[in-house]
Parts: structure tokens; sequence; C-alpha cells
């Protein structure tokens, strides 16, 4: 090779080495700070979450999976505790903390003493009160045209919900 383009390409190399060194580096993003505060999730983002926390649930009290059972439990219960940060009242005449603790407390209760007993039959039935719990409070809320029912065929074929994935 020509020694004298081999020079040119070392020093272009070199060259863009600096320049690339000389540039400011980029502010670090970190995760955990939000970059417009006055973001609030909807109120139907929420609940399209807690939708599907309520058909994960089903699927691991099903297979017997209790610590995804409580997992998903927890993740409820955090998610109806956003809808009343964000969303005290709905639709302007729903309170909705009233509004979950008369319709979802009781069966979220009722669950979890299913869950920590590991007891597949009472889950089964308190799953089905959290269910007409849910059909109840939307009902109230003006949202009866929104009806949750018990899922049907496991829509997460990508999750396993057998305990240590049997």
């Amino acid at each position: 090779m020509n020694p004298l383009l081999l020079a040119a390409f070392a020093a272009a190399i070199a060259l863009s080495g600096a320049a690339h060194a000389a540039e400011p580096a980029a502010a670090a993003v970190v995760p955990s700070e939000r970059t417009d505060a006055s973001y609030a999730p909807g109120m139907g983002e929420i609940m399209a979450a807690t939708q599907m926390r309520h058909a994960k649930l089903w699927f691991a009290g099903q297979a017997g999976n209790w610590p995804l059972a409580s997992y998903e439990l927890d993740e409820i219960e955090e998610g109806l505790a956003d809808a009343v940060k964000y969303h005290p009242v709905f639709k302007q005449d729903a309170p909705v903390a009233a509004m979950l603790d008369k319709y979802t407390a009781r069966p979220l209760g009722e669950l979890r003493n299913a869950v920590t007993a590991k007891d597949a039959a009472e889950f089964r039935r308190s799953f089905q009160h959290l269910t007409q719990a849910c059909n109840g409070c939307h009902q109230a809320a003006g949202q009866g045209f929104i009806v949750i029912k018990r899922p049907g065929p496991n829509p997460f074929g990508n999750q396993e919900f057998a305990p240590d994935g049997r």
C-alpha cells in the first residue's frame, strides 16, 4: 500500500477521534426522573393495566403459583391507589376512593386471604366476587358498558404461570 495514503488515512482517523473527544458528553438520563411533572395516566390507562393484572391474577391462581398471584394482587392494589391519586373524582360526580372502598375492599381482602392460605377453591370464589365488584363499580360510575369477566384462554404466551416454571 502507498505509504503516503496510509499516513493520510491514519491522520484522518486520529483527527476524527480527537474531534469526538472534544464534544461534550450527553447528559445521562435517569429513568426515575420525569421530564414532564404534569403527566398523569388517564383513568382508562390505569384500568387497562388493572384489567391485565386481573387476568394474570386468574392464571397465577389457577396454576397454584401463589407468589405470582400475591404479586399481581399487589399490582392491582397499586393501580387502584393510582386511580385515587390521579383521579380523585371521576366524571365530576364519582368519588373514586369511596367507590373503590365500597366495591373492591372486601373482595380484595377475600382474595388476599385465599392467596395467603393457598386455597384454590376460595381463590376461585373470591376472584368471582372481585369480578362482580368491578362491574358494580363500573355501573355506579356510569361506565356499565365496560363488563369484566373471568379470562378465557391465556393470551400471555410469553409468560409461564406454573410455579417454578413447571
